[in-house]
């Protein structure tokens, strides 16, 4: 049986929520009604409007509805850094979250994969509800800036907050002492701490918790910098090992530095973990399971993060909601591999 000719393709014109009224047998309001997410209609209605929309290649226009909501359903997703696959991962449970929840996802790609700071005039362009980001915020002037939009914004591992802003963290801190005491535990004399960028706020926490729970080793702690990548970390371990620094334990603020730590240790020193150093890192990206890194490291649970994140978004878009500023923080799983020895 041939197909049935869509209604627009017979005339030159579009189709319209008319014709796929008239094919399901229904009133124009109906099919609104089973394109609204809130809107109440039986579900077999709604079924058969849906299957007389895709007979016709329909496709609603929400333009009208934005119109008298004076809300678009669409959320701006600002990222960077995506090189790092926690990142990429992060956004990937992200965008299926909010695609479960109704809403629409404009992604926006700033460079500076640190502070949300660089994307502010592109959002202020768009007409979003709402923006979730694991950007931090890196200046009050931004965090004001943002309030003035009157629409939620969701940080990951920000400090910064406001009236319409809030953040979800990994409990950085609490991991960074844990960190320290499973060094401390495995006996290690000379600990070293490869952190981040100073503009990365869940870095710094992960460092003062390090320092915290090192004791009376933090006297003694050898401070090396990277910038989140693996060339940073295996750049930072050459030099130290270049200055004839040789620490038998190391923290790094993720893994992919970590994952750069232990390469550099072994070419540019014949040295292996945990052997030689113990060392552990932060995110527990794909890599780092890998058989050449072995890497303890610490799980973030990006499932956990984004679910709190989308509830925080769907308590903020609420009809009548307050403006919503709230901070959350997420436990962190300690990881044991081999490169911290025998669990």
């Amino acid at each position: 049986m041939a197909r049935r000719k869509d209604v627009g393709a017979q005339d030159g014109r579009r189709v319209t929520s008319v014709d796929v009224a008239k094919r399901a047998g229904v009133s124009q309001s109906a099919v609104s009604r089973a394109f609204s997410r809130t809107a109440s209609i039986a579900p077999a209605t709604r079924e058969k409007i849906l299957r007389a929309a895709a007979e016709l290649d329909y496709r609603p226009n929400r333009i009208p509805a934005i119109m008298l909501s004076g809300r678009s359903g669409m959320v701006g997703v600002v990222v960077g850094g995506l090189s790092n696959p926690f990142y990429a991962s992060a956004l990937e449970h992200l965008v299926c979250s909010l695609r479960d929840q109704g809403l629409q996802v404009l992604l926006v790609h700033v460079d500076d994969a640190l502070t949300l700071d660089s994307a502010l005039e592109q959002l202020l362009g768009y007409r979003i509800d709402a923006v979730v980001t694991a950007l931090a915020i890196g200046s009050e002037v931004v965090a004001q800036a943002l309030g003035t939009l009157r629409i939620p914004v969701i940080c990951f591992n920000s400090r910064l907050t406001g009236p319409w802003i809030s953040t979800v963290s990994s409990n950085n801190r609490a991991a960074g002492v844990t960190a320290a005491h499973l060094l401390r535990e495995r006996g290690v004399a000379c600990p070293a701490w490869l952190a981040g960028p100073l503009r990365n706020a869940a870095s710094v926490a992960r460092g003062e918790g390090f320092r915290e729970g090192l004791g009376a080793l933090a006297a003694g702690l050898v401070s090396l910098q990277g910038d989140d990548t693996y060339e940073s970390g295996y750049e930072a371990v050459s030099t130290m090992l270049a200055r004839g620094v040789r620490p038998d334990g190391m923290f790094c603020s993720n893994d992919m530095m970590a994952c750069g730590a232990i390469d550099a240790l072994r070419d540019r020193a014949g040295l292996c973990c945990p052997r030689d150093v113990v060392l552990l890192g932060y995110d527990n990206i794909p890599q780092g399971a890998w058989r050449a890194y072995d890497l303890t490291t610490f799980d973030q649970g990006v499932e956990r993060l984004v679910g709190a994140a989308c509830a925080l978004l769907a308590e903020a878009l609420a009809d009548g909601a307050e403006p919503v500023s709230q901070s959350l923080v997420i436990g962190a799983e300690l990881l044991e591999r081999g490169s911290t020895g025998p669990v």
